[in-house]
């Protein structure tokens, strides 16, 4: 009943992951708004924000909603806001912060080298595919190769996760300082409109039984 009437497909799928049918601008504004209505207070929200804020520098791909949800319960923050946070990282931020991290991570270790997005995303993939032949290849019998597995290691994961971290660290609290006036005033104007609308209801009910009355 709850399907679509028309596959989406492979392809579309992974088109509208990097274009969303609606533009950006849309998916951030339903983003931004399921994080203002959020039931929890201003504190723990934004700290959740500022989890998937953080979570978004590190090459953990796959485990970003994961790492995010246990880092906010780590820090008693909204599980739901930092999955909700993990937004910051998307495809068009992801190339400036794999960069960003790789440049700081490999000079940190003293082995700068290409840090460029197609490098690490092709290392990635290059990993990806050993990782995944390797386990295979227990099962058939196979010889293993680890080369690419710790090229990618010492090369990619290490500067990036290095760089991530010290980049994804003042990021997430300039996130969590940036994000809590905005929802404090949020909640406060939303409670102010609810209380506004709840004593104009009394009022007409009043005004209806006073008229009423003989």
């Amino acid at each position: 009943m709850f399907k679509r009437r028309n596959s989406k497909g492979i392809a579309r799928t992974v088109v509208e992951f990097f274009m969303p049918r609606g533009g950006w601008r849309r998916a951030s504004s339903y983003v931004l708004h399921r994080l203002r209505r959020l039931p929890d207070t201003p504190h723990r929200i934004c700290v959740g924000i500022a989890a998937g804020a953080f979570v978004s520098f590190l090459p953990i791909f796959g485990l970003h909603f994961l790492s995010a949800a246990l880092i906010a319960w780590m820090f008693r923050g909204n599980i739901m806001a930092a999955i909700l946070g993990t937004f910051f990282g998307n495809p068009l931020t992801f190339p400036i912060m794999a960069v960003s991290a790789m440049e700081l991570g490999s000079w940190l270790m003293g082995h700068p080298g290409d840090a460029s997005f197609a490098h690490v995303m092709g290392a990635i993939g290059q990993a990806s595919s050993e990782l995944s032949y390797n386990i295979w290849a227990v099962f058939n019998g196979e010889q293993v190769y680890w080369g690419r597995l710790n090229t990618f290691w010492w090369r990619v994961f290490l500067p990036y996760s290095l760089g991530g971290f010290l980049i994804g660290l003042p990021c997430s609290v300039a996130v969590y300082l940036i994000s809590l006036p905005l929802v404090r005033a949020y909640q406060k104007r939303r409670t102010e409109k609810m209380r506004a609308r709840f004593e104009s209801a009394r009022a007409l009910d009043r005004s209806r039984q006073t008229g009423e009355q003989p």
